[in-house]
């Protein structure tokens, strides 16, 4: 990893919504980790602590995203890493979706679709005020 790359980890199933935006945000000097579900998110997260990440909801199974971002903020290790969550959840379970400090404890949540250069200026708002 360069240092002066911050890096982000996107935790999606959609291997195309990945390749995407694995590209915009390259394009934007991030180095970018990826991962499928929790699994794989954690042992990433094992090898390498990303400066924030990107999280969607339904995976494996249909609140997945939701139990990875409780588990990574009860994480003494991960509780500070910003999480973006981005989904369509509300597609399929509308409901008023906000960060919130117990049963969503994300910094920030995100419709999809969503275009590759406003998740990038998300991305920068969130991981470059923090640095």
């Amino acid at each position: 990893m360069s240092e002066d790359k911050l890096t982000i980890l996107l935790v999606d199933d959609d291997v195309d919504f990945i390749e995407v935006n694995k590209v915009f945000l390259e394009q934007e000097g991030y180095e970018v980790l990826t991962a499928h579900n929790s699994k794989q998110c954690m042992d990433v997260l094992k090898e390498q602590k990303p400066d924030g990440m990107i999280i969607d909801v339904m995976m494996d199974y249909k609140s997945e995203g939701f139990d990875l971002a409780r588990d990574l903020r009860h994480s003494e290790e991960y509780k500070d890493i910003p999480l973006i969550m981005l989904t369509s959840v509300n597609s399929q379970f509308p409901y008023d979706f906000e960060p919130h400090g117990t049963w969503l404890p994300v910094d920030i949540f995100l419709e999809k679709p969503i275009e590759g250069d406003k998740l990038a200026e998300q991305v920068n708002k969130q991981l470059k005020s923090e640095s």
